[in-house]
């Protein structure tokens, strides 16, 4: 027995010994009969197949990678990789037409012509339509357009995604997406390149409305268009949520669309709820809904000084305790550090910081700051200069980087990548980690102050509390809704709000409210007395109006 397993094992084609002694000396084409028998039989050998997707190492070119992976998985016919086509800026639409099977005419089949029937409805293939950087032909955006994708494929796409290192943009059209497959391409997402922030999918109607999902707290996209999805209240409701809540406030997103959707007065509200406390939305569409008055006066309301409820009120004095606590922990932090070194390592450590700080604010040069500071020369000769031209005293480190804490926060973050080589350094690591830890911790304070709208300077009325309201929202569109003029007025307060604290704080940096807002094709005549003032108002704020003035002033000063 053990002889005829080792002689089946030696061979994969075991079946054949009993045949090829009657068959193979006798004619050929039983031993072909006898080879392609097994062939038909080979599927508990094709178990080898699955395995091979993970066997091939993508290679980043999108093209070679996936059909090399269909053609493992077992698809016969698949979709191809071919670039995206461009029109003329002056043909008219369907000139697109035109072009599209000329560039599947080369890469299909070199039999079909413009004029015969199969070319007419090459464009209507399935395909995977790319766009390339110039440079290097990398795949920068991906656009898939009217055929299902199943979850075979998003598996496909989970290896030859992640190679391609200039991906930007995933565009869906009408795929057929389910809430099930979804969830897959959200879990795809993390593995593809840190550059791919935008992501499109419109005309994917979901049961379950989840594409709140697509903006968790983990999510890098910044860019979310689900224009076309039958999005609700019940789905504007859990995307308010994503934007922000009381504890929760996604920081990534910078543009939602939300367009030609079934959004209601109540899904407005969910909306505005969203952008009370978000701080990084710039952009905002929801034309071509359902909402009205009621719900426009909702999203007026948060773009101007808003009354807090009662939770926020609390949750405000909590932070503000918090903030508190850590302020007093920090000071005596300090003063310990200081008691346990001498008089001279005193000095060495506010001179260090305040080179530091020199450096940051005059030379911007991060790199060179850890050498000098390991020069006994420059800390007892040069910093006491700097010092006193700094004019920062003993403790710098506590001092100055509070005074420059609205205009200079962005450049206290450089301090971060410095304790990599101030850490790499062996000798004196004591004084330089002590002093990293005390910037870093005084950061970490900063960003809570700016990141928390909660935390912004209130105005008390009336034992009321009110927040200055979202101005960090840029663009609004409103476009084809149920508006009157109620809502009207409501954004006419806004509109003139906003432009007179402008004027206030022209002179300093920070948001200033919106720079475009759209409400026309509403339920209100185009030459409403509210909305004429409205257009006025935010004429001088748009910054495609001001790059035209200023264009027409340089072509009148140049004549």
């Amino acid at each position: 027995m053990s002889g005829e397993v080792s002689a089946t094992g030696a061979s994969p084609r075991a079946p054949r010994p009993g045949t090829q002694k009657s068959s193979s000396t006798v004619t050929k084409k039983g031993d072909r009969g006898a080879k392609e028998k097994p062939a038909t039989v080979l599927p508990p050998v094709g178990e080898e197949e699955p395995k091979n997707p993970e066997e091939y190492q993508c290679t980043g070119a999108l093209e070679t990678d996936f059909a090399e992976l269909c053609t493992r998985s077992g698809y016969t016919d698949f979709p191809k990789v071919v670039l995206r086509p461009r029109p003329h800026p002056t043909s008219l639409p369907s000139a697109s037409l035109s072009e599209k099977p000329t560039l599947d005419d080369q890469r299909l089949s070199g039999s079909c012509s413009l004029n015969s029937l199969e070319s007419k409805y090459v464009f209507f293939r399935p395909t995977i339509q790319v766009e390339q950087e110039p440079e290097d032909k990398s795949v920068k955006e991906i656009y898939i357009r009217g055929w299902k994708v199943e979850d075979r494929i998003l598996g496909i796409f989970s290896k030859c995604l992640p190679p391609l290192s200039q991906l930007q943009a995933i565009n869906l059209w009408k795929v057929g997406l389910t809430d099930k497959t979804l969830a897959t391409l959200i879990a795809l997402l993390p593995l593809c390149s840190p550059t791919l922030r935008k992501v499109s999918l419109e005309g994917n109607p979901l049961p379950e409305q989840s594409y709140h999902k697509l903006m968790a707290q983990d999510s890098r996209i910044a860019h979310l268009s689900l224009r076309n999805n039958n999005i609700d209240d019940h789905g504007a409701q859990l995307l308010g949520q994503a934007l922000s809540t009381l504890h929760n406030c996604n920081r990534t997103l910078i543009s939602l669309n939300l367009g030609f959707n079934h959004i209601g007065d109540e899904g407005a509200g969910y909306i505005a709820d969203g952008l009370r406390l978000n701080r990084s939305l710039l952009w905002l569409s929801l034309a071509h809904n359902r909402i009205q008055d009621k719900g426009a006066l909702k999203l007026a309301e948060v773009l101007r000084p808003f009354e807090l409820t009662h939770t926020e009120v609390v949750e405000r004095r909590r932070l503000l305790l918090e903030k508190g606590t850590q302020e007093r922990l920090r000071s005596p932090s300090s003063s310990r550090h200081g008691d346990s070194k001498t008089d001279r390592e005193k000095n060495q450590l506010a001179g260090a910081s305040s080179v530091a700080l020199v450096d940051k604010t005059d030379k911007m040069q991060t790199v060179k700051t850890p050498k000098s500071l390991g020069k006994k020369k420059e800390k007892s000769g040069e910093v006491v200069k700097k010092e006193e031209k700094s004019g920062s005293g003993q403790s710098p480190t506590q001092g100055t980087p509070k005074k420059e804490d609205s205009t200079k926060a962005g450049k206290g973050k450089v301090t971060i990548p410095e304790q990599k080589p101030i850490k790499g350094k062996g000798p004196k690591t004591g004084s330089k980690e002590k002093r990293s830890i005390l910037l870093e911790s005084e950061l970490v304070a900063e960003t809570t102050e700016m990141v928390n709208p909660l935390l912004e300077p209130v105005e008390h009325r009336d034992g009321k509390v009110f927040m200055p309201g979202n101005k960090v929202l840029l663009h609004l569109n409103l476009l084809r809704n149920r508006i009157t003029e109620v809502g009207l007025e409501g954004f006419l307060i806004v509109v003139q709000y906003q432009a007179q604290f402008s004027k206030s704080k022209s002179m300093s940096k920070g948001p200033v409210g919106l720079l475009w807002l759209s409400l026309a094709k509403n339920c209100f005549s185009m030459q409403c007395p509210m909305y004429t003032m409205i257009q006025e108002l935010m004429l001088p704020r748009d910054p495609i109006s001001k790059a035209k003035l200023r264009e027409e002033e340089a072509m009148a000063f140049s004549t």
